[in-house]
């Protein structure tokens, strides 16, 4: 992958001559990159895999927009890409195991095409042990980024190139809290330098310029955007509107790792949606850990009151937005959504457990009887709302009757669909300290019994609505048969139907015909509309 355009990337002055600020500095490193990936004679292919939640989509959209930019054809498959980026999770435990035999499974195509570039960034890069991991055992990986520093991604992979070709470069710190970096690989090469006659010596170095370039930031209150990104559908785009989480559930090792809260100004959020409609966008998503605590100056009904208007002007028709916190779903909220044109009815309110006890030691700041309330004043002021929820499984000490209390939520909030899991430890986190008594399998019998209390509950939701009309906006040609077009309701319920591909992109009424337990299948009627609500 080495070329002559590299003979400029190693001159000392390259970095003297990149902008100060941001994100003009990574624009600069993307038109260094592009000198050697876009003026290739061939066309160099990335994999971008994706782990985890909404915010890591749309992080890897970014990845893969920069790799796009610089040159390289997105898409390929991981074991034949020249460049594969990881963007990791690390909520659960089997996230990280995940990770791990991925790797495993690419170290042979590294050992045939030793010029392949294997990254891997997000959530779990945050966890010093992890970086260990990687660096000790999962040697042939190349560059190690978080969380915090995602949008120095081509500055990184510049100085990989550099790395590569005999030039270690000393990262400038600019008053950041470093996790860990390989900053010292320049101190380290000027001392080998000294040896490097000797075959022991060159040996060393040749050792050393294959070591990953490495840059982990601890913690930052910078937000960057205004660079590259590739949207997975050309008509829908995630819109970060904060960073982070203060509410250190003491099972959720998120507020370690994606850091303390943060907001974007209203304006920059603005502007990114006027953008993103010049583009085409129908549908966004407003992103963020817990989007109820957005303080960017207004609070987060002010700020979706202002987006809705801010749809009219630019014609977008659907925004939706997650995650919410029950403790801080206010009443001036479930008003602007109902008031709305176009904020979706659905509404992600994770429950965790149905115990005041668990709940209590969960750190969630809330009761059930609370929680209860916030669900029926969601559907008093939108009957036609669909409600998600998170459940926790098998939390440390969760007894036989707090497990029937979170039985007993679903039976009255009747979630429209619910992400079932199963306790995970995570260390660093105060529940793992917490002792547990229960057996395996018994946790493992009450998660089956849940989810088999849940999956009748969705069926009889969705049986409800057959014969329903409502607008749907058409994703894809289904996977399953080229014949149907996919598309997902404003509740988010997905719908197959018979259609020219033509509609893609498109929202269009649709009648609800046949429950297939987790999804319909169903009619056109009428013309593009985005309009027509269930029932309506």
């Amino acid at each position: 992958m080495i070329s002559e355009s590299l003979k400029e990337l190693l001159k000392d002055d390259v970095f003297a001559a990149a902008p100060a600020e941001e994100p003009q500095r990574q624009h600069y490193f993307i038109e260094q990159l592009k000198k050697v990936f876009g003026g290739s004679d061939r066309r160099y292919t990335a994999a971008v895999v994706t782990f985890g939640c909404q915010m890591n989509a749309r992080d890897s959209e970014k990845l893969e927009g920069i790799l796009s930019e610089i040159g390289f054809a997105t898409g390929a498959d991981e074991q034949d890409a020249d460049f594969v980026a990881f963007n990791t999770c690390t909520v659960r435990e089997n996230a990280n195991e995940h990770l791990y035999g991925r790797l495993g499974r690419l170290k042979s195509a590294k050992t045939k095409n030793r010029d392949m570039i294997i990254s891997v960034c997000g959530c779990m890069m945050q966890e010093a042990d992890e970086i260990e991991k990687l660096r000790s055992r999962y040697s042939f990986v190349d560059i190690i980024f978080g969380t915090h520093n995602l949008y120095t991604f081509p500055e990184l992979l510049f100085r990989l190139l550099r790395k590569r070709s005999g030039s270690v470069d000393a990262f400038d710190d600019n008053g950041i809290r470093m996790l860990t970096s390989s900053s010292d690989d320049a101190v380290r090469l000027d001392r080998l330098m000294r040896y490097s006659g000797t075959a022991s010596g060159q040996k060393d170095i040749e050792k050393l310029l294959r070591r990953p370039v490495v840059s982990v930031w601890e913690g930052s209150d910078r937000i960057v955007e205004k660079l590259p990104s590739k949207r997975k559908y050309p008509f829908k785009q995630g819109i970060n509107i904060m960073f982070g989480c203060n509410n250190f559930c003491s099972y959720c090792i998120v507020p370690y790792v994606r850091g303390r809260e943060k907001s974007r100004l209203p304006e920059e959020i603005f502007d990114e949606i006027r953008a993103a409609a010049s583009e085409g966008v129908k549908e966004i998503m407003l992103l963020g850990q817990n989007v109820n605590s957005y303080s960017g100056g207004i609070n987060f009904a002010q700020l979706l009151r202002q987006i809705d208007s801010l749809c009219d002007e630019t014609g977008i028709e659907r925004i939706r937005f997650m995650t919410s916190h029950p403790k801080d779903l206010s009443d001036e909220l479930i008003e602007v959504m109902a008031s709305s044109k176009h904020v979706c009815r659905q509404f992600h309110l994770p429950l965790q457990s149905g115990s005041d006890r668990i709940l209590k030691l969960m750190n969630r700041h809330y009761d059930k009887e609370r929680f209860l309330e916030r669900a029926a004043a969601l559907k008093a002021a939108m009957p036609d709302i669909s409600i998600s929820t998170d459940i926790i499984v098998g939390f440390p000490g969760e007894t036989e009757r707090d497990f029937l209390e979170t039985l007993d939520v679903l039976g009255r909030v009747r979630f429209d669909s619910a992400f079932t899991f199963i306790y995970s430890r995570r260390e660093g986190t105060p529940a793992a300290a917490l002792e547990d008594p229960t057996e395996e399998s018994v946790i493992k019998e009450r998660f089956e019994r849940l989810l088999g209390f849940q999956n009748g509950i969705v069926e009889e939701n969705l049986n409800a609505l057959a014969g329903k009309k409502c607008g749907v906006l058409f994703e894809e040609i289904s996977e399953y048969d080229p014949g149907l077009i996919t598309g997902k309701t404003e509740q988010g319920i997905t719908v197959h139907v018979p259609a020219d591909p033509g509609i893609i992109g498109q929202i269009r009424d649709v009648v609800l015909e046949e429950n297939h337990k987790f999804y319909f299948t169903g009619s056109l009627v009428g013309k593009e509309s985005n309009a027509t609500r269930i029932g309506g």
